[in-house]
């Protein structure tokens, strides 16, 4: 059984940086798409930022030059690179595997806060 294990957030003062790491268990194959959203408290769920199947990025414009997705193929890792955090950047960070045949995957799901 395949599982998302995310890296642990934390709390930020505005303007710093966190990275947020998300490793698959198992294998994956025919990944479609891998990213990230978001749920602020009292918000619905955001889609921040991912790759698709050929490889392009893309990201909510809320948080372009700001945030960077990045993927280690080798190691079925995606990594959420965010800079100049904000304080309506918190929330709870979840990754996303979409696969060709497996389904969907998420992960736990990790809180971050930034606040001075």
């Amino acid at each position: 059984q395949v599982q998302l294990v995310e890296s642990a957030g934390g709390l930020v003062q505005p303007g710093g940086s966190l990275r947020l790491s998300c490793a698959a268990s198992g294998s994956i194959s025919f990944i479609n798409a891998m990213g990230w959203y978001r749920q602020a408290p009292g918000k619905q769920r955001e889609w921040v930022a991912g790759f698709l199947r050929g490889g392009q990025t893309s990201y909510v414009d809320s948080v372009k030059g700001r945030f960077t997705i990045s993927k280690d193929n080798a190691k079925n890792t995606v990594y959420l690179q965010m800079n100049s955090l904000k304080p309506e950047d918190t929330a709870v960070y979840y990754c996303y595997f979409f696969t060709a045949f497996a389904g969907q995957f998420w992960g736990q799901g990790t809180q971050v806060t930034v606040s001075s």
